[in-house]
């Protein structure tokens, strides 16, 4: 059921495979570095859509943390600053959840299913019906499905062809890079600081989208490290060859 109605969403697949040739990139090493299983990273597919989503009851970024988990597990959430858009931070505060989790639960299935349920209330039914496996065990409709989904993403990006997204790898969006300025005093004016660092305000709220106000106050003198695009990063072909169609430069 699952692989059917993940394989026909065929818009936001192909976002999802456009989108993970340029952010995989970031998790896998931060996955395999905190001991987790790289399929994890088909998680994140499943909660966001790798995309810095907020959900009606208030979880966001591409992990989906609710504010007070996200502080539970060292990230900065005020009104300025929300590390839950962080990829690579909340991507860690991720393996610590679910490193916490597996201490509890003892296998990685378990784990992922208490992601989406919350650990006190998937133990709560696995106490209840005295089984330890997932595959065991009658959640509720959005949790029984969730491993079967997740597998269903998994089986698709591995093997596209099979299943009907044909594309080139210029298709997909590339890694662009960056550089990190680092800033340990307060910011007042995030449009100078980002054209005096050669961008625009525009393109530093892309790449920092953790930035959620027009300042950065930073009471505490915190470090912070500010990712800017390399000159000529986002250059398009429009610029590079006037002779581009505007469809071409897109």
């Amino acid at each position: 059921k699952e692989l059917l109605k993940v394989s026909y969403w065929h818009s936001e697949l192909f976002l999802y495979l456009k989108r993970a040739n340029r952010y995989f990139p970031v998790i896998e090493p931060i996955l395999k570095e905190n001991g987790i299983p790289d399929d994890f990273k088909y998680v994140a597919i499943v909660e966001s859509g790798l995309a810095n989503v907020s959900s009606p009851a208030g979880a966001k970024g591409v992990w989906q943390f609710m504010a007070a988990t996200a502080k539970e597990y060292g990230l900065e959430v005020n009104k300025e600053v929300d590390e839950r858009y962080n990829l690579e931070k909340s991507t860690v505060a991720a393996c610590k959840y679910l490193k916490d989790r597996h201490y509890s639960f003892k296998n990685w299935s378990m784990v992922a299913a208490s992601y989406n349920m919350g650990a006190g209330g998937l133990n709560k039914n696995r106490k209840y019906q005295k089984e330890d496996s997932y595959f065991n065990l009658l959640l509720n409709p959005e949790t029984s499905r969730y491993i079967y989904r997740t597998v269903a993403v998994k089986l698709i990006f591995e093997n596209p062809e099979n299943y009907g997204f044909h594309f080139r790898q210029k298709d997909l969006y590339p890694v662009i890079p960056t550089h990190e300025v680092k800033v340990d005093s307060a910011l007042f004016d995030l449009v100078k600081f980002a054209k005096d660092n050669g961008t625009n305000y525009k393109l530093l709220k892309y790449f920092n989208p953790w930035l959620r106000a027009r300042q950065l106050t930073n009471k505490y003198k915190k470090t912070y490290y500010l990712k800017i695009p390399n000159e000529g990063a986002r250059q398009t072909k429009m610029e590079t060859n006037e002779d581009e169609t505007l469809l071409d430069s897109l």
